[in-house]
């Protein structure tokens, strides 16, 4: 088979990726979720086991369990189908301050310096937006949705490509 398409640009990132040398901190967990279920970039907050376990968040998750970002460090196999997955119970880096590629959610317009919030239900739970809440619904019976606040900013806007962007995780607790 030959190649029929070449691309001349470089990616912006990987989702997970850290950005530059900015001081950072890493921390190792445990991924709670099952095989395949978490992915690099997501946000994540404690587990069963708080400090040893990590899992993506659910609707009752606040502020106060958001344990940062999950890291690329490029510390897991491919399958044979060429996809990643990260295996239950495998340690994962996360990282807590820093500047990190992050997914985004369907509709998030970051921009550089706009607020960060984290989805905590649904098929993006961990993904990150720039709204404070997302309603949904017909006019008459709307339900309105609100995500978790996390103290960072927008580095600019997404990479609708790769349905990433970057992020500023501030060094304080939330």
């Amino acid at each position: 088979m030959a190649q029929l398409k070449y691309g001349y640009s470089t990616p912006v990132g990987e989702a997970g990726g850290i950005i530059d040398l900015a001081p950072y901190a890493v921390d190792t967990f445990t991924n709670e979720e099952d095989t395949g279920k978490m992915g690099f970039g997501v946000g994540v907050v404690t587990g069963t086991a708080a400090g040893k376990q990590v899992k993506l968040p659910v609707s009752a998750s606040t502020a106060a369990n958001f344990e940062g970002v999950v890291t690329n460090r490029r510390t897991t196999e491919y399958d044979l189908e060429g996809k990643i997955h990260i295996r239950k119970n495998a340690t994962v880096g996360v990282m807590r301050y820093g500047r990190i590629y992050v997914r985004v959610a369907t509709g998030a317009t970051p921009a550089y310096g706009k607020s960060v919030y984290m989805l905590n239900s649904g098929d993006e739970a961990g993904y990150f937006t720039d709204k404070a809440s997302t309603t949904t619904g017909e006019p008459s019976n709307t339900v309105t949705v609100n995500h978790v606040a996390v103290k960072g900013r927008f580095l600019g806007e997404a990479d609708t490509t790769r349905g990433i962007a970057a992020v500023e995780l501030f060094n304080e607790a939330n």
